[in-house]
């Protein structure tokens, strides 16, 4: 399969991270990535950056490096209302929004409030991606998600971090393969990304192109294949701005 882009990554911003910007697209250009997404982590995150972090990406250029770059958030849900720690305004600014769960921000929730939340955050037009919905313990109803992201536009992220053999999140697999039954039934298009939290892990997908091929799920619903794809999810300001 043809793979063009990932755009959820970390630097050393987001506290427990290990590569720089530059190292990054380095090695997004060395594996010949046409595009890269940088989406520190929200405030709410121990360890992460303070909103004047964000503020300040007016002083990148996107492509200043070896491949054009969007500089973005993974943003933190905090509740069953699909709340996140960065104000309206402030994520307006962002190039890429990413809305994801993570205990150290959330409570534990039952499947009808994580489900909830997940599909509140869908109707936010800021927010691109949800990321990585696989933690066992935050258990979600994926045909509902699907049908939600379908109706939103908002693409479901198969997140490679959260299938290795080590990764904290349980039944990760087993969550992916139904929600990955439910895209086809719906029609929702996916995304693949790394999650990679320094260099030499851009671009890795192992374990989550394994369950894709062991799927057989389709091709055309999924966005790594052309980066053109992504003009369907983001503005024409945020694409244009790319020399891609």
């Amino acid at each position: 399969m043809n793979y063009e882009f990932d755009l959820h990554t970390h630097t050393i911003a987001s506290g427990h991270a290990y590569s720089t910007i530059k190292e990054m697209a380095h090695s997004a250009a060395q594996k010949g990535l046409k595009l890269l997404g940088i989406t520190e982590h929200a405030p709410k995150m121990p360890g992460t950056c303070h909103d004047f972090y964000f503020q300040n990406y007016r002083v990148f250029d996107r492509n200043a490096y070896e491949v054009p770059i969007l500089f973005g958030v993974e943003l933190n849900i905090l509740d069953e209302n699909g709340s996140v720690d960065m104000s309206p305004e402030l994520l307006k600014t962002m190039d890429i929004a990413i809305a994801s769960i993570h205990p150290p921000c959330v409570r534990f929730m039952n499947e009808q409030e994580t489900t909830h939340s997940l599909i509140r955050i869908m109707q936010n037009p800021n927010v691109q991606i949800i990321g990585h919905p696989d933690d066992g313990r935050y258990p979600i109803n994926y045909d509902e998600l699907a049908r939600a992201a379908n109706a939103t536009g908002t693409l479901l992220e198969v997140n490679n971090a959260s299938l290795r053999p080590d990764s904290y999140r349980p039944n990760a697999r087993e969550n992916y393969k139904k929600m990955l039954d439910a895209c086809v039934k719906h029609n929702t298009s996916i995304i693949m990304d790394s999650d990679a939290h320094i260099d030499y892990d851009v671009a890795y997908r192992e374990y989550s192109a394994a369950l894709i091929e062991e799927l057989q799920f389709p091709e055309s619903l999924i966005v790594n294949t052309d980066v053109n794809k992504l003009t369907k999810y983001f503005s024409c300001d945020t694409i244009s701005m790319l020399k891609l």
